[in-house]
């Protein structure tokens, strides 16, 4: 049987097939998390099934992005529909996958974002569906982040300094606010959620994040406002910002940071 090389086959056009295979699967994990977590659920057992009937999901109903298609988006058992959520959430991870590997390349600090940027897509989904950014996922993200910090970029000085810029900043603003205005305006959990991403990336990074995500969150408040769907309590919440922050600054926010210093002879 004629080997990969020998049909023409690199090992690196191999390695972004088998992290494309990783990503879709990825993915499906992590709408388990996306799913279980909010509801206090094991993320281990039991296995996959529907929410509406009951049925136990066979190893062919839950291929990534394929059993979805020939189900059109119901359940085998009863025919109740099926999130569109799922293969979007299995999409957008195969696509991170591969936009961190062209970022990175084949690295440990590959593996370290693509750890951090899957906590950042089960964040994002759970607080646009919840409003919850839970404690089980930015915690041990702060840990984390520290501990990857003492064997790749940023360091664990820039890193430690990151964490508390970020989870500083958002505490003082949430806190100002408050006394100002006699009421929360800053949860708790963002305040640890950019304490992780702020871990994760260093003090200049998660100011990148910062930056990206108040603006973004806005942008998109005032369209919300202007549209005449209500005020800023019904635009999306601020941790799906901080989500799509750190992602923006884990894959271009060096150059983001070196452009910006360039601009003033720094």
């Amino acid at each position: 049987m004629p080997d990969a090389m020998a049909v023409g086959l690199s090992p690196d056009v191999i390695g972004v097939f088998a992290l494309s295979c990783l990503g879709l699967a990825v993915g499906s994990f992590l709408n388990v998390c996306i799913h279980r977590i909010p509801k206090h659920v094991s993320i281990v057992s039991p296995g996959s099934r529907c929410p509406h009937c009951g049925y136990a999901l066979r190893w062919f109903d839950n291929i990534p992005l394929v059993s979805y298609a020939v189900l059109r988006g119901r359940c085998r058992g009863c025919g109740a529909g099926i999130s569109i959520r799922y293969p979007v959430v299995e999409l957008i991870t195969l696509v991170i996958f591969l936009t961190h590997y062209a970022v990175f390349g084949w690295s440990a600090l590959l593996v370290v974002r693509l750890l951090f940027a899957c906590a950042l897509i089960v964040l994002f989904a759970i607080d646009l569906e919840h409003h919850l950014l839970p404690n089980v996922i930015t915690l041990p993200g702060i840990g984390a982040g520290l501990l990857f910090s003492t064997v790749v970029p940023p360091g664990i000085e820039a890193a430690l300094i990151g964490t508390l810029v970020g989870g500083g900043v958002l505490w003082l603003i949430g806190e100002a606010y408050y006394r100002y205005a006699g009421q929360e305006g800053m949860g708790g959990g963002d305040v640890k959620m950019l304490a992780m991403i702020g871990a994760s990336l260093g003090w200049k990074l998660v100011l990148v994040a910062l930056v990206f995500s108040s603006v973004a969150g806005s942008v998109i408040g005032m369209l919300v406002i202007l549209s005449g769907r209500g005020g800023m309590k019904q635009a999306l919440p601020y941790g799906t910002f901080l989500a799509l922050g750190g992602l923006v600054a884990s894959l271009v926010g060096d150059r983001i940071v070196s452009w910006y210093a360039g601009l003033y002879g720094m």
